[in-house]
């Protein structure tokens, strides 16, 4: 009784001094570091895998819940200035989001409509007599989305390749070879400044698109290594139907239509930045073409609000949040893109600068893949096959995706090394780090004078330049 009675006496203690703190505590922006910004973030994510059949609801709560504390202990935040600009105390103009955000609305429902007609164009129904049976076939279609993806936007090439699955596929297609999908379309775009959002960013932001391209060299290693397994899995599971049905006829009409809204969609995305407008431009035309079935726009309204709603939340963390450029930070950050949507992680890269941005655009890219919510294909395919938005039959069956990013990560360093001087515009060239830094051996310090030979690597070992 009285070792009882000495226990209430110190949690009463402990709750006087608790309350006493408590207005300090709440007032603060950060607990043992960490920003509440990127606790309620993390939270959501959680909250996304544990109810992946709530997923709209719980990214919508998330971001109530991050508007709320930004409006509360921020100064100065405003919706509004994030979507659509601000000036700044040097008087210049910062440019808001509202155009990023006005794609993510328009397309996904827009590359619907595509899959839709590129579906009942009956065309998907006469592949099996041009692709080989059996884990070659797999293969070569996940090759196809690849390709597609590299002047296509990746949501494109995914829903593509989700119909042409389902054709060929009869509907029982393997959620690993659904995640095998969502990262060609991915690793398509990582080299190609039209082929991703994330790329065309870096693009925009002035980066060379030729040193971009780099980036094909381990996007091209990780999807063999991706096709190759998924292959296996969907083998098992269910083998290309050879199959034709005699009265198989292709509507050259809708084959029409389907390329003019990717006719429209790189011309708009190349010219003003906004493929949405290009897609929904030929879709009217469309409508005077042949038969259109809009009502799949509608049913993609779920992932339509999820996807905005996550990327939103996204770019609401911090700056800071980010780590400075180095090999092993461009490393973790690819897997941080598997569940930190990559179109908000890209733009706090650029504005952190200093990374190699061939990596960088394979790490966002390709790593988003790891998990269905990662990347705007992953919400793509998951829209087409509900089944695989299970966090953890994702992880379970897409297994080879992580694989396949480090193998093609590794390679790019051994192949090209670590270089994040090229591909600069000069207003925008990183001051240079060792290669002890980059690899994680020493603390990047910014504020000391570099020595003459700090780029010289040990020998044997690539230079950091």
């Amino acid at each position: 009784m009285k070792t009882l009675l000495n226990l209430l006496s110190l949690f009463t203690l402990l709750g006087v001094s608790t309350t006493a703190n408590a207005a300090e505590i709440f007032t603060r922006v950060s607990i043992f570091g960490v920003r509440y910004e990127m606790i309620i973030f993390a939270a959501m994510l959680v909250g996304v895998a544990i109810f992946y059949t709530k997923t709209r609801q719980v990214a919508l709560l998330g971001l109530v819940a991050l508007c709320f504390f930004k409006y509360e202990f921020t100064d100065n935040f405003s919706v509004l200035t994030k979507l659509f600009g601000y000036t700044n105390e040097a008087g210049e103009f910062v440019k808001g989001s509202w155009s990023t955000y006005l794609n993510l609305i328009l397309m996904l429902p827009g590359f619907a409509v595509l899959a839709s007609i590129f579906e009942h164009s009956r065309f998907p129904d006469l592949l099996p007599k041009y692709l080989p049976s059996g884990l070659l076939g797999s293969m070569i279609l996940l090759f196809m989305i690849f390709a597609l993806s590299t002047f296509l936007d990746n949501i494109a090439a995914a829903m593509i390749g989700c119909t042409i699955a389902a054709a060929i596929f009869k509907g029982k297609v393997h959620i690993g070879f659904v995640a095998a999908i969502c990262a060609a379309a991915n690793a398509g775009g990582a080299g190609s400044v039209v082929g991703d959002t994330t790329t065309t960013l870096i693009w925009i932001y002035g980066k060379d698109p030729l040193v971009l391209a780099h980036a094909f060299l381990p996007a091209i290693v990780a999807i063999v290594i991706v096709a190759f397994f998924a292959g296996l899995q969907q083998k098992k599971y269910a083998a290309i139907c050879t199959e034709i049905p005699d009265d198989v006829k292709v509507d050259k009409k809708k084959l029409l239509v389907v390329f003019l809204i990717l006719a429209g969609a790189i011309f708009f995305n190349y010219t003003f930045e906004l493929p949405a407008i290009g897609i929904w431009l030929a879709i009217l035309i469309g409508l005077f073409i042949t038969k259109i079935n809009l009502k799949v726009a509608v049913d993609s309204y779920d992932s339509t609000v999820f996807l905005v709603a996550l990327v939103f939340c996204a770019e609401l963390v911090p700056i800071e949040s980010v780590p400075d450029a180095s090999i092993l930070s461009t490393l973790a950050i690819g897997f941080v893109s598997a569940v930190f949507n990559n179109i908000p992680l890209t733009q706090l890269c650029l504005i952190k600068g200093g990374y190699d941005w061939p990596l960088i655009s394979y790490a966002v890219g390709f790593g988003g893949s790891m998990i269905w919510f990662g990347s705007s294909a992953g919400v793509a395919v998951c829209d087409k096959f509900p089944k695989a938005r299970s966090f953890m039959n994702w992880l379970r069956y897409g297994w080879h995706i992580p694989f396949a990013f480090v193998i093609g990560f590794g390679v790019y360093l051994l192949v090209l090394g670590w270089d994040p001087m090229k591909g600069n515009p000069p207003d925008q060239m990183p001051e240079p780090i060792s290669y002890s830094q980059s690899i994680g051996n020493e603390r990047i310090h910014h504020d000391r004078a570099l020595p003459e030979d700090v780029v010289t690597a040990p020998e044997g070992e690539p230079q950091a330049q």
